[in-house]
């Protein structure tokens, strides 16, 4: 149980390590969190630092669910201290628990008194790491919402919600055997609607048309 518990705390501290408020502190020496939407994510530096910052800080957030994944959960050893009623091995479900842990790092983070970013590329680095097709797909479709409609917040919604449905999909369409599909299929409806709940701003602002749209040719730090 203490391993368990050490390889928690861990993935949680790497997801709350704030990307966003250290690239804008270093690169334009404002605190992220007030300008724009106020959200310390990625998005939010793509619109006030620029695209090569947002970027940078997607992929380092990304990281972060992958290191939790990757390297943090190899952390564990001996018997899985609670029954395993699920598809994986316990080796797989300690991978999950820690990549779910980065993501809740990242939202609510303690290194920025709780008040972090909303997880989606956190949770991507996590995902990507377990279902690897129905990301990429999921990807698809967050640069093509993006591309069309310019709004981040919404190619995030609609790649949230997405995935689910390629799994359910491929699995009951197309009959592709989905490796823990019963308990994977429950854990990103559930990261969907975390999406969803911590996007419940934007989403706001999307109906009411003040959401703001991103630029590749300009930065903004009102």
């Amino acid at each position: 149980m203490l391993n368990l518990l050490v390889i928690i705390l861990l993935s949680y501290l790497v997801g709350a390590i704030p990307i966003s408020i250290i690239m804008s502190k270093l690169v334009k020496g404002i605190d992220i969190r007030k300008h724009g939407s106020g959200n310390a994510g990625g998005s939010n530096v793509f619109r006030i630092l620029g695209w090569k910052y947002g970027i940078t800080v997607i992929l380092l957030d990304a990281t972060k669910g992958m290191i939790a994944v990757l390297l943090i959960s190899h952390l564990y050893f001996g018997n899985f201290p609670f029954a395993n009623a699920t598809p994986f091995d316990d080796f797989t479900l300690v991978q999950i628990i820690a990549g779910v842990s980065a993501v809740l790092g990242h939202i609510w983070t303690i290194f920025a008194g709780f008040k972090g970013g909303k997880g989606i590329a956190t949770g991507l680095g996590f995902l990507v790491s377990i279902v690897t097709v129905d990301m990429l797909l999921g990807l698809v479709v967050f640069a093509v919402v993006v591309l069309i409609s310019k709004y981040i917040s919404l190619g995030s919604l609609a790649a949230a919600a997405s995935v689910p449905i390629f799994m359910i999909i491929r699995e009951n369409v197309f009959g592709v055997d989905i490796s823990g599909y019963g308990t994977i299929l429950p854990l990103t409806i559930f990261l969907a609607v975390l999406v969803m709940y911590t996007h419940k701003a934007n989403i706001g602002r999307l109906i009411n048309g003040s959401e703001s749209k991103i630029s590749l040719s300009k930065t903004k730090t009102k």
